[in-house]
């Protein structure tokens, strides 16, 4: 195992007063130019945003610098954004985000040339790298759960049922725009008859997973016990809602496909709470250096699943580590430590929440170790060979 630890650069792509930020990890904030990076901006970062607040959708120009705002949304958080893409069938153009549409939360497709919108009839959580699906969940009962991944302002019709058969996740054509419950909360319960806790407690559904081929999708189906504990159990499916499998039961954080049947993330296995390579169709897996990669983070990989891009919860120094691992090479080469005061935790949170541009010659994430919560690029094109 080789360790490098050089002098890269994090630049500021955004800049305060208001705060700047992406969201979540494994999606790529630029367009197809690489001229510009998708940032949502909001007026605090210091609490959880109350029904009313509004944040503002915009494109930073890497050329410039300017962020210049083409929308508003009321369907967003601190931990995710309001889980923005490009969408794949024109990613030149065409952007995707949550928004709220009078009594319903909805996703929204905009051309950010001519300004044209249309809606979704749910809030995107995931899209097939084609671009032709996408995958939605109901953000209302996940803020009834665990508001740092919900928004807020709307009553879940369902919040006083544990399993409803009318809600879980759900799938959408991005084309036509029409959209269907694929697999709900009562199908997890029947489907998980063995599961006690499953039968007992309310659950969730969240991190929608969709692997290289969009042949199956990953998800996770929570609840919180008796002493207050968040439990999972991790399902694979296809896209149809068929041959479902249960891929862990004992813990499930963070995940990636690394390849269409290999998903990498942060397990608890019968031998410990560590990162794991799982074979989705053979149930095989095997821990992943725990010497090394011994904290959960958000983890993806380069299209051919040789590297992966990783962060750190903060450390005893409050100090979150971005990095590099070549799977093959057993190479870890750290990008950086980027402080993150104690008083930004739980809801409040900055994690890097890594991503990789296309050419994968560059990394951004979200930070707050200047301040301000604003996004940050690091050139890794020497260390990639890109």
């Amino acid at each position: 195992m080789s360790k490098t630890e050089g002098s890269f650069v994090a630049r500021a792509i955004t800049q305060g007063p208001k705060h700047h930020f992406f969201g979540y990890y494994a999606i790529y904030p630029w367009d197809s130019t690489g001229r510009y990076h998708l940032s949502l901006q909001s007026d605090f970062h210091d609490r959880p945003p109350a029904d009313g607040d509004t944040a503002v959708i915009g494109l930073v120009d890497m050329e410039t610098s300017k962020f210049e705002g083409v929308a508003e949304t009321q369907a967003w958080n601190l931990q995710q954004g309001s889980m923005m893409h490009w969408l794949p069938t024109a990613p030149d153009r065409l952007i995707t985000y949550n928004a709220r549409d009078d009594d319903r939360f909805v996703s929204v497709i905009q051309d950010i040339h001519t300004g044209h919108k249309r809606l979704l009839p749910y809030p995107i959580a995931a899209i097939t790298r084609d671009g032709r699906k996408a995958l939605g969940l109901n953000y209302a009962r996940l803020w009834d759960m665990r508001p740092v991944v919900g928004y807020p302002g709307l009553t879940d019709p369902n919040a006083d049922q544990k399993h409803p058969a009318d809600d879980g996740l759900y799938i959408m054509d991005t084309d036509s725009g029409e959209g269907k419950l694929l697999f709900s909360y009562e199908d997890a319960r029947e489907y998980l008859c063995d599961y006690p806790e499953i039968q007992k407690y309310k659950l969730w559904f969240n991190h929608p997973f969709i692997n290289r081929d969009d042949s199956r999708v990953a998800f996770v189906v929570v609840y919180w016990d008796d002493t207050g504990a968040r439990r999972t159990v991790c399902l694979s499916m296809n896209l149809e809602a068929g041959d479902i499998r249960i891929m862990n039961d004992l813990g499930t954080s963070h995940c990636d496909w690394r390849t269409k049947d290999v998903i990498f993330g942060w397990f608890t296995m019968k031998e410990g709470v560590n990162f794991y390579l799982v074979n989705d169709a053979t149930g095989e897996y095997e821990s992943v250096r725990p010497d090394i990669l011994s904290r959960d983070g958000h983890c993806s990989f380069t299209r051919d699943g040789s590297w992966l891009l990783n962060d750190e919860y903060p450390d005893e120094n409050n100090l979150r580590a971005l990095f590099l691992w070549n799977m093959a090479e057993e190479r870890l080469v750290v990008l950086g430590r980027f402080l993150s005061p104690p008083f930004f935790r739980d809801q409040t949170r900055c994690d890097l929440h890594p991503r990789l541009s296309r050419d994968e010659r560059l990394v951004s994430f979200d930070s707050i170790h200047e301040g301000s919560r604003q996004i940050y690029v690091v050139d890794v094109a020497e260390v990639l060979g890109r």
